[in-house]
């Protein structure tokens, strides 16, 4: 097949969105697809274009080895042609994103791109898959696959209308009604139209989708690189963070954004400053973004806190194999717009989680055991006292630790292992290019 995936997001951005499209293109040039990406230079979560990129328009060429894909502006040996290319379109990039910049910054990679999406009706692709974020460039997706005949297929990793309003990003109730019908009438226009969890395919379907064309794709992780962490690995971060032998980590990892709920955090890590028995707890927040300057601050004369920056992906497993206890916190009105996607490494990684939602929601199914073993503990967002409590039984307690680490694993293994989840996906494509409807629903 012929895959286009155009969005704002891609390799090597190490976490969210560009971090599964840009494995996602990866996995399906290594089974032998063409595929071609449109967007743009690297930005996120530090909100500034990443070191080596220029802020521009460029191509780069994808090289295929094995599921790994790397970018270069070579001249296509070996696997790799024009047929494998990544096209990278400017944009404007707030320092402090929120409201009206985010939704400049967000039109402007639409505008600057669509020359570039609209040229590739010369290439012919079978389907043009585009992600959202960003709604703005769902029209011009839809656009090409009508000129060149391609199927149209939208994939909703966070509902941005709906979580902009219900955060207070934007206001009104006239001028919600009028974008949530714009993006109603823009996902009628797909065949497929996909998301990442139950409630949000469910959500799907309340804004009109059309049973046969709404798809369950969820996120996933590479299992296989969560086998067996590196006890030297793991021995260097200890070493690296002063953790002291009794310590007990307990780690959030990942972007420092709105959507977080990231506030509470230093207020738990106060909480338990005395730690618990004769273990000390120590709070290690990894991440970039725009939140962070203001949780450092939160922080400032907490002595069991240590802050590191974002990851490379090669230590991803050893830096969560460090965690005794993962720290998942999120936003009451974020809830079920959005599934963390640092959620699938906490559970490969075999440690529990502490998760703030509310009864009901995804996460807090997905944590507390409906229908599977708990992987966790859930509490209220925004509770610091009964988050600081959870923490502090959790590291009282080894065996509590390792029951849900292990349930964990296993719901990972058994759901959200990479090549069957993209197994999947690949099947929907073939399907859908042959005209058959992909199994929709979940």
């Amino acid at each position: 097949m012929k895959i286009l995936i155009y969005g704002i997001n891609f390799s090597p951005e190490l976490t969210g969105i560009g971090k599964y499209t840009g494995e996602m293109a990866a996995w399906l040039a290594a089974r032998g697809h063409a595929v071609r990406v449109v967007t743009a230079p690297p930005y996120y979560p530090d909100w500034k274009i990443g070191a080596g990129f220029r802020n521009g328009w460029s191509t780069e060429v994808m090289y295929v080895s094995g599921a790994a894909v790397s970018a270069s502006g070579g001249d296509g040996r070996l696997k790799s042609t024009l047929q494998n290319a990544v096209y990278r379109c400017p944009l404007w990039v707030p320092t402090q994103p929120g409201g009206i910049k985010r939704l400049v910054h967000l039109a402007s990679f639409a505008l600057t791109s669509l020359p570039v999406l609209l040229r590739q009706a010369f290439w012919r692709p079978d389907v043009v898959w585009v992600v959202e974020p960003a709604l703005f460039c769902a029209p011009g997706a839809v656009a090409l696959a009508k000129i060149c005949g391609a199927k149209a297929w939208l994939h909703v990793q966070d509902f941005e209308v709906d979580a902009a309003f219900d955060m207070g990003l934007l206001r009104g109730k006239r001028l919600r009604s009028l974008v949530a019908g714009a993006e109603r009438w823009l996902m009628r226009r797909f065949d497929v139209v996909s998301t990442i969890s139950q409630r949000m395919h469910q959500r799907l379907l309340d804004k009109g989708v059309a049973p046969a064309k709404a798809v369950l794709a969820v996120n996933w992780v590479d299992m296989a690189a969560f086998a067996l962490p590196s006890p030297d690995g793991v021995a260097a971060y200890r070493r690296e963070l002063d953790v002291p032998d009794n310590a007990v980590v307990a780690l959030y990892s990942g972007n420092m954004g709105g959507k977080q709920g990231l506030e509470v955090l230093a207020e738990v890590a106060r909480l338990c400053l005395g730690g618990v028995g004769r273990s000390k707890i120590l709070f290690v927040f990894c991440g970039n973004g725009a939140g962070r300057a203001d949780l450092v601050t939160r922080c400032q004369g907490l002595g069991n806190v240590r802050f590191l920056d974002l990851q490379p992906a090669s230590r991803l497993a050893d830096l969560l194999a460090t965690a005794d206890i993962h720290l998942l916190p999120q936003r009451a009105d974020a809830a079920d717009l959005v599934m963390p996607s640092k959620l699938t490494g906490m559970l490969a990684s075999a440690r529990p989680v502490v998760a703030t939602a509310h009864v009901g929601t995804e996460l807090a199914m997905v944590v507390g055991g409906v229908g599977h073993a708990a992987c966790g503990v859930v509490v209220p967002p925004g509770d610091a006292l009964a988050f600081a409590t959870a923490v502090q039984a959790l590291a009282a307690n080894l065996t509590w630790r390792e029951s849900l680490g292990a349930a964990g694993h296993l719901y990972a293994q058994t759901h959200l292992d990479r090549d069957a989840v993209l197994g999947r996906f690949e099947a929907d494509l073939l399907q859908l290019v042959a005209k058959v409807p992909p199994v929709a629903g979940v």
